[in-house]
């Protein structure tokens, strides 16, 4: 299937190029996220998956190529434009507000999806994360890195999005708070929510996904049904090296 023939995609890349300055980091990049659909993306540290992340947003200015979001042209769109679509990003470091108690942090993102879509109440989101129904009245710079981490994908269900982009979704929790992440991303999953998820445990990332891309030096050297490479590893390993 090629890129021009999905029609149900909620993000679609086509030779997608981006910069940092005189740094070439993303290589003719092709890539969709379809509806209810989970892509884990994967690959070692400096490949550019979350320059890939922050191409598609709109966050790295140099880029060009073609972007659609919901099937609107993107290319050259601002961040805003594509969180206004629904695509819901948790962003590596978090990003919550420090200053805003846990209840204040979920509240201010909360609305009506597109099309009137209200399936992440504020009592879901406490249903699905418990320490965070704990930690109500707490400010978002009293809590644990786990329980920021909780809260920033908390917040970003509050939205009621189409799709979710989770980078780096686990990096630096502890073993048990990193178990309670995985749960939740399972959960997402189930609920037919599209899911982008970038991690370095590249098992959970291919138990929680449908289909996996990874990306060696800015270029898409995998794009595979995760099912796939859980029958043949040794696809994963050469570029993981693991």
């Amino acid at each position: 299937m090629t890129n021009a023939s999905i029609t149900d995609a909620i993000i679609l890349a086509q030779d997608v190029h981006a910069w940092y300055g005189s740094s070439h980091v993303l290589h003719g990049i092709d890539f969709y996220l379809r509806s209810g659909e989970t892509v884990g993306l994967l690959g070692r540290n400096g490949m550019g998956k979350s320059t890939l992340i922050r191409t598609l947003l709109g966050h790295v200015k140099q880029r060009k190529g073609r972007i659609e979001l919901q099937q609107q042209d993107m290319s050259r769109a601002r961040p805003y434009m594509a969180a206004r679509l629904g695509i819901a990003y948790v962003p590596e470091g978090r990003g919550i507000f420090p200053n805003l108690t846990v209840r204040e942090n979920l509240l201010m993102c909360a609305r009506a999806g597109r099309h009137d879509k209200q399936d992440w109440t504020f009592d879901r989101i406490l249903e699905t994360f418990p320490r965070l129904a704990e930690r109500l009245d707490n400010m978002g710079d009293q809590l644990s890195g786990g329980e920021q981490q909780m809260l920033s994908i908390g917040r970003a269900l509050m939205t009621n999005p189409d799709a979710i982009i989770l980078d780096e979704a686990t990096e630096g929790l502890a073993p048990l708070i990193v178990e309670e992440i995985w749960r939740v991303i399972g959960l997402i999953r189930a609920s037919g929510l599209a899911t982008m998820v970038v991690d370095r445990n590249y098992r959970k990332v291919m138990d929680q996904s449908d289909r996996l891309v990874v990306l060696e030096k800015g270029k898409v050297v995998i794009d595979a049904q995760a099912s796939q490479l859980r029958d043949d590893p040794s696809q994963i390993h050469r570029y993981l090296g693991v």
